[in-house]
């Protein structure tokens, strides 16, 4: 998935040289209103490989996020490339953890995702909220080439993976959650149960408004 500016931050910062005869992969690759593909791809990589959970238009391989590492090896690739999946993981700390290790040393992650304020956009899910500190800490562990807000309540981030590489412990740290409406270590079951069985519950009652407010209006007509 992607947008405007998602594709705007991907064309200035990712230069021709970077991609061609290199290897790259997409995860979250499903181009549902937009895509850095078409973009990429004329830039002539020696391999582009688009990664999703559902069939459609710019994937090549189904793979969850959680299982990267399961289906691609260690360091297989130059180029990473994510827009808008990490606010839709379950485990981002695992997804995290797999963009740095499939992406060899010197190669480049990019990464765009939702911001504290973005209404909840489950596709099918959605779980977590990553400001500019969030990202500065994510991503200690890698140089940080560009880092900047989403004038559409988002933030966007490329990094570098150093070639003396050593993984940031992310066990601990804390994460705002869209679910519980705080910052988290981890969600459990019983919190997103009650969560989806609340947004069910609105968009019943709303589809009810509409529904009386149309018949009133018909009856007020006649």
């Amino acid at each position: 998935m992607c947008n405007a500016y998602c594709v705007l931050f991907g064309a200035l910062n990712l230069k021709r040289e970077e991609i061609q005869a290199r290897k790259v992969i997409e995860v979250g690759s499903l181009d549902v209103n937009g895509s850095l593909r078409p973009l990429l791809e004329s830039f002539k990589p020696k391999q582009y490989v688009g990664v999703d959970i559902t069939r459609g238009r710019g994937v090549d391989v189904l793979c969850n996020a959680e299982d990267l590492l399961d289906k691609f090896q260690r360091e297989s690739f130059d180029v990473l490339i994510s827009t808008e999946l990490l606010e839709h993981v379950w485990n981002w700390k695992k997804v995290v953890s797999n963009f740095k290790n499939v992406v060899k040393s010197g190669g480049i992650i990019l990464v765009t995702t939702r911001s504290y304020g973005f209404y909840y956009h489950g596709y099918p899910y959605d779980f977590w909220r990553y400001e500019i500190e969030d990202m500065k800490n994510i991503f200690s562990d890698c140089v940080i080439e560009k880092l900047e807000k989403d004038p559409a309540k988002g933030v966007f981030i490329r990094v570098r993976k150093p070639v003396d590489f050593v993984e940031k412990d992310l066990s601990d740290y804390e994460l705002y959650s869209i679910v519980v409406d705080r910052r988290v270590k981890k969600l459990n079951e019983r919190d997103f149960r009650g969560f989806i069985w609340r947004v069910k519950l609105v968009r019943k009652i709303r589809k009810m408004v509409r529904t009386l407010s149309s018949f009133l209006k018909f009856s007020i007509g006649d």
